[in-house]
């Protein structure tokens, strides 16, 4: 009985369902999907459910939204493998900066794919566009760009282990502009010291 007790408090600690599904997500694309070019689109599903809605319980809580990111993203190295050979360099791999527009509600009970793909990289980070796209309609609900600082090893030179990125494609102009105002955010904040 004191076994279960230890479980329940634990349970109400930490976020088990969020670790249960990264291992879930992680292992089940590395065991039944098959390897990923690094500029491929990777694709997870989901569903919104009652955990993930908002008050009203209509549809999908922002919050949720950031989560399911995070999903994808690690869904995204597992097929790719890219963090093994970040980890290979004793590097590793942190969220520096995500921007998120919200389109269309996704309706809870609603199913839902979420599209990651690299878009552009530089010498300290990678950047992703990721989508999310209701399977009944194909709509695309919500777009995210995240910027996944790599840390203690050189990107280009990560980068370099992979054919398909000899050639590094055209910077997207969304995403110039995007990292042009997280610069002047950046530049204000040294001001203000």
């Amino acid at each position: 009985m004191s076994f279960l007790v230890i479980l329940l408090i634990l349970y109400v600690i930490w976020d088990v369902n969020y670790f249960i599904r990264c291992v879930f997500t992680v292992f089940a694309g590395r065991l039944f999907q098959r390897k990923r070019k690094v500029t491929d689109t990777t694709t997870i599903y989901g569903l919104c459910t009652s955990q993930d809605v908002d008050i009203f319980i209509r549809h999908m809580n922002n919050a949720r939204y950031l989560r399911e990111l995070d999903f994808a993203r690690f869904h995204f190295y597992a097929l790719t493998g890219l963090y093994e050979r970040i980890r290979e360099r004793r590097g590793g791999a942190v969220q520096g900066a995500s921007s998120v527009r919200y389109r269309r509600t996704i309706p809870i009970f609603h199913p839902y794919k979420i599209q990651t793909k690299l878009i552009w990289w530089d010498d300290k980070a990678i950047y992703l566009e990721q989508q999310f796209v209701t399977l009944a309609d194909g709509f695309v609900r919500a777009v995210a760009m995240s910027k996944q600082n790599i840390t203690n090893c050189n990107v280009l030179e990560v980068l370099k282990t992979y054919p398909e990125t000899a050639q590094r494609p055209e910077k997207p102009e969304e995403l110039k502009l995007w990292l042009d105002a997280i610069e002047l955010s950046s530049q204000k904040l040294r001001k203000d010291k």
